[in-house]
């Protein structure tokens, strides 16, 4: 049996998943296959490099440095977050990244990220992240509040925009049973995307990009409900917010974090004797 994780994105949302992946590791759960768009991504490397932790730590330790972001990151780099410190100073320097571990690792690691010019999601494999971490942070480039990112002839930005909880990607990869990470509630609704009038003028020349955030509340409603029906299958197993999430993707209270943190850890604790058989049917 294949066993897959799939780690939905959502910015500071993401601490949720970095909660549910801590436990994971503290019980020595290693799943086959992982992939994850934008902050889902971002925490997934650190899963399958075994750096339980490092995910945590990156999100909370540097909340109060100018570097991490806020309105003069965006003003001087048309960026929200830090990109350059996020995924520079802090994986080569601060807090390094295991790459040799995650690169030896057995475990198959896919990213997502959104063509601008097709609209279309193009995944990449672990080889990419050769050191080098141009992919994650094209996957967390969310429209409007990051520039896109080039690589190798592409122009991309946030996974999540376009294939937001890439479960169905899983599938087709070969996994037989997921551990699908949410991070938001079971009964989110998802609304259409705000600052039209912003995004379709800001991509007037990449018309696929507009259509993407257009549907982007659809495409959302219809993996929910693949997840659903995959969780009544008994091919899934579903670890989301047991209440509702009230942070955004920008949040920077710590407290607020650190209780969503929590939450996770108890909430895929109600589930791990589940995994934990999964794990040993393999």
């Amino acid at each position: 049996m294949k066993l897959g994780l799939v780690l939905e994105g959502g910015g500071m949302r993401g601490i949720y998943t970095v909660g549910v992946l801590d436990r994971l590791m503290e019980e020595d759960i290693e799943a086959d296959y992982v992939i994850g768009v934008s902050a889902g991504a971002c925490n997934g490397v650190s899963y399958v490099s075994r750096q339980k932790g490092r995910a945590y730590r990156v999100d909370m330790d540097y909340l109060d440095d100018k570097r991490y972001g806020g309105i003069s990151s965006f003003l001087k780099t048309k960026s929200i977050f830090g990109m350059d410190f996020l995924f520079d100073e802090i994986p080569n320097h601060l807090d390094p990244f295991d790459y040799e571990t995650f690169l030896a690792s057995p475990c198959e690691f896919v990213t997502g990220v959104t063509d601008v010019d097709t609209g279309k999601t193009v995944y990449f494999t672990k080889e990419h992240l050769d050191h080098d971490s141009t992919v994650i942070r094209a996957s967390s480039s969310i429209p409007i509040f990051a520039p896109m990112v080039r690589y190798r002839g592409g122009k991309y930005l946030d996974g999540g925009t376009s294939d937001p909880i890439p479960v169905r990607k899983a599938l087709d990869d070969g996994c037989d049973k997921v551990i699908v990470v949410l991070t938001r509630s079971r009964d989110f609704v998802k609304k259409p995307e705000k600052f039209r009038y912003v995004y379709s003028r800001l991509f007037r020349k990449y018309p696929h990009m507009i259509e993407v955030l257009d549907r982007r509340h659809k495409v959302y409603r219809e993996e929910q409900e693949l997840v659903r029906r995959l969780e009544r299958e008994g091919r899934a197993i579903v670890v989301a917010p047991s209440r509702p999430i009230e942070i955004g993707r920008f949040e920077r209270e710590r407290e607020k974090l650190q209780a969503v943190y929590d939450m996770a850890v108890e909430d895929v604790n109600r589930v791990m004797d589940k995994i934990e058989a999964w794990n040993d049917e393999r």
